[in-house]
């Protein structure tokens, strides 16, 4: 008789042994991926219902980026922004064009973009604006997720980013999310930005009060403070429009993207806005030795190239229409709320039933793949080349769940 070998418990084994806890993923050792599907070193296939936090939009391996990116490693990988390289100065036009802004600021990472926009929304307060050095205040959310760099935990409101990792940086001022007049209560003349997500969510998927952002938009307007939208997980086409911001016809003074702006292969994150705002930089004052590289930027511009077409924002409205009509039938039945736009959904579980992780347990023993977070709320986020069949087999797997 045969005995079959699993590899994933040992290879479980070894992330445990050799790697800081800062995590606490699902048993699932992934292997190889392609679209929407991934599979485990067992041959186990799942259907990813995460895509990265909205990294992958795109899919595992979309063709045309992965044909960039192979493009572009037999050509020229980093030169540092000591130099300018071939692939820059298209990419930069691309997003900026794209988000209807003078220009860009490329960095790595997320976290990284937001601490752009915090550098910069400081330096324009103080050179533009005229307010007092070392004053400056930026207006933020509770239930904000922004990153876990020391600064923006700093303005956390969540015990696991934030306790024990102080002393913390000053400037910020925390009031409730969807609050209008909260925001407006806030403001001061020393309030240089409201930085804020669309759509909160690492919160759960919160979606604000029809006329929150518009709201918040003109006040910034009236008291001459930046509005400073974090679309690294909202944006690049996972709720049906480019931006989540679009959706109340919102222009915000600065976009903060990252995630999907990588394609799922190199880290890219940037900051755009106009030339009034970003302008205030000047050399030496910001930089990275990896923003911008010329493997970031050649991905970078074939998502750009992909976002212009229209195509993945319109599958992510159609689809997601479908998505929310099969999660909202399962109120009642184990769901006790869903929200989200497009192809992203914060669904919250009946806790008498049990948490948001034993759901994404039970998930995965399904072969879908999904989030937990904050009690019994799963987060789903599939590609936006998920299919409609992709979509109907997640949903019956989690009305198997629910049912016990």
């Amino acid at each position: 008789m045969t005995t079959v070998e699993f590899r994933t418990p040992e290879a479980l084994a070894d992330a445990e042994r050799w790697t800081a806890h800062n995590y606490h993923p699902l048993p699932v050792v992934v292997t190889e991926a392609e679209g929407a599907w991934v599979t485990d070193v067992d041959g186990v296939r799942y259907l990813d219902f995460l895509a990265g936090y909205s990294a992958l939009n795109f899919g595992h391996r979309h063709p045309g980026l992965i044909a960039a990116a192979h493009a572009q490693l037999d050509r020229v990988t980093l030169t540092s922004r000591a130099f300018v390289h071939d692939q820059f100065g298209a990419f930069c036009r691309g997003l900026a064009e794209l988000c209807g802004k003078d220009m860009v600021l490329p960095m790595n990472t997320g976290a990284e973009a937001v601490e752009t926009a915090i550098k910069v929304a400081r330096k324009w307060g103080y050179r533009v604006k005229g307010v007092a050095d070392g004053q400056a205040e930026i207006i933020v959310a509770a239930d904000n997720f922004h990153g876990r760099t020391t600064t923006i935990v700093s303005f956390s409101t969540d015990p696991d980013a934030r306790a024990d990792f102080g002393p913390y940086t000053p400037g910020f001022v925390v009031v409730p999310y969807g609050d209008l007049d909260a925001v407006r209560a806030a403001i001061t003349p020393n309030t240089v930005a409201v930085l804020m997500e669309p759509i909160q969510g690492e919160a759960g998927v919160l979606v604000p009060p029809a006329g929150f952002l518009a709201g918040v938009r003109e006040l910034c307007t009236d008291q001459n403070v930046l509005m400073i939208a974090d679309e690294i997980q909202s944006g690049l086409g996972r709720t049906g429009k480019t931006f989540a911001i679009e959706h109340e016809g919102v222009v915000p003074d600065m976009y903060v993207l990252g995630k999907a702006l990588g394609g799922g292969i190199v880290p890219v994150s940037a900051v755009a806005a106009d030339r009034a705002v970003l302008g205030v930089l000047k050399p030496g004052e910001h930089g990275s030795t990896f923003g911008g590289n010329p493997l970031a930027c050649a991905v970078g511009a074939e998502v750009v190239k992909l976002l212009e077409t229209g195509e993945f924002q319109e599958r992510s409205a159609r689809l997601g229409a479908r998505l929310h009509a099969g999660l909202e039938a399962l109120i009642g039945q184990g769901v006790i709320a869903v929200r989200g736009r497009g192809l992203w959904a914060g669904v919250d579980i009946d806790p008498a039933l049990m948490t948001g992780r034993q759901a994404c347990e039970r998930l995965a023993r399904r072969g879908v793949l999904a989030k937990d977070t904050h009690g019994s709320t799963i987060r789903l986020a599939p590609p936006l080349v998920v299919t409609e069949e992709d979509l109907d087999h997640a949903l019956a797997q989690l009305a198997v769940v629910l049912r016990g």
